[in-house]
């Protein structure tokens, strides 16, 4: 084995067939086949529908990740999967190809999480993450603070949301404003245009008796909803764009200001932001200037990096055999509501039986 791992990771657990292959923290391939396009009509994703276009899409868009690597299959040092959270179905058929390619192939398999995959993408691009590290996670099924001081074995969750998503929130306000699926991109375009400052748009969560990590968005878009309705029934047309930035900087505020809190309170100086808001532009100019007046370093993946991707799940996985922890074992399963806690789902003495008896040693 090379002195840097050379490791294959699978993403699969929404709507993006995503394939990454990393060497060490370097981005060696990074293949995404999106089904986004099929969820469309729909106004959202429908698991199903994601399933069977992972199914179409694993075998080439593996060859794809090959291809632009330069690398042949068998000298890989590991495989990687999203084993959770996420879609049940379609997490199986990432978990299903993992462990298809590791048995055939005689590599170990990686099991990882979702979640700490999205922390760990930042290393492709600015270097190992400091220890201790906080991560604002932000995406269309999450929005959590998170402190890590191993990105392999150690992830405290410090907050989460109590409803909505914040990405969730975006596809719901754009559903509202008739912007289209997926609401984040064409909420962030539109807003540019807007006045942030027109709507006073409520902020969850940030009263001083409520809980100071923890994150809600559900009264913000009925909020959003409510005047977008009151303007329609008054015969009024409505600034689409207003509305946009006036709800973009509801959210984003009380992102940014929780997560300058939460380092703050645990004396960290490191802030790392991921997940596919995190492409959001005010997102990532509100945290900039936040971060350099409160004196926290500011770390985040560019956009491409932000969404699912495959280079994310690869990165844990190179940092796993890199920091030699356990693999997984071939009778793996697909947790779709994995904790965060559980970085990784680890080789242990009864599973082990799977990898003795495929080896012909059971």
């Amino acid at each position: 084995m090379a002195d840097e791992p050379l490791v294959l990771g699978i993403e699969t657990s929404c709507d993006e067939t995503g394939v990454g292959i990393v060497r060490g923290t370097t981005l060696l391939a990074d293949a995404v086949a999106s089904s986004v396009n099929d969820h469309a009509r729909f106004g959202g994703v429908v698991p199903e529908i994601a399933s069977r276009a992972h199914l179409e899409a694993m075998v080439p868009t593996v060859q794809r990740a090959l291809d632009t690597a330069g690398i042949k299959a068998s000298d890989l040092d590991g495989i990687a999967v999203t084993a959770g959270p996420g879609l049940a179905g379609a997490l199986l058929v990432g978990v299903s190809a993992a462990k298809a390619y590791a048995w055939a192939l005689d590599k170990p398999l990686y099991g990882v999480n979702h979640l700490a995959s999205h922390i760990c993408v930042d290393q492709l691009e600015h270097g190992r993450l400091p220890e201790p590290t906080m991560a604002l996670l932000v995406s269309g099924g999450h929005s959590s603070l998170l402190l890590t001081a191993d990105i392999t074995t150690d992830v405290r969750p410090l907050g989460a949301t109590i409803d909505d998503a914040a990405g969730e929130a975006f596809d719901k306000v754009a559903r509202v404003l008739g912007l289209g699926f997926p609401g984040g991109p064409v909420v962030d375009r539109m807003a540019r245009t807007g006045d942030r400052k027109a709507i006073h748009f409520p902020r969850g969560l940030s009263g001083p008796k409520d809980p100071e990590y923890d994150f809600s968005f559900s009264g913000l878009k009925t909020a959003v909803a409510r005047w977008v309705e009151a303007k329609r029934r008054a015969g009024e047309d409505v600034p689409v764009a207003d509305v946009a930035a006036s709800f973009q900087e509801a959210v984003t505020d009380v992102l940014t200001r929780k997560a300058i809190k939460a380092c703050k309170d645990n004396d960290v100086d490191h802030l790392m932001i991921g997940g596919g808001v995190a492409a959001n532009s005010r997102l990532r100019a509100m945290a900039e200037q936040r971060c350099e007046r409160a004196g926290i370093r500011l770390r985040v993946p560019r956009p491409g990096l932000c969404t699912d991707n495959g280079a994310m799940v690869a990165a844990l996985g190179a940092e796993m055999v890199w920091r030699d922890r356990a693999p997984s074992a071939l009778d793996l399963s697909a947790d779709s509501s994995l904790p965060v806690t559980e970085v990784s789902v680890p080789h242990n003495d009864v599973h082990g039986e799977a990898y003795r008896a495929l080896d012909g040693q059971a």
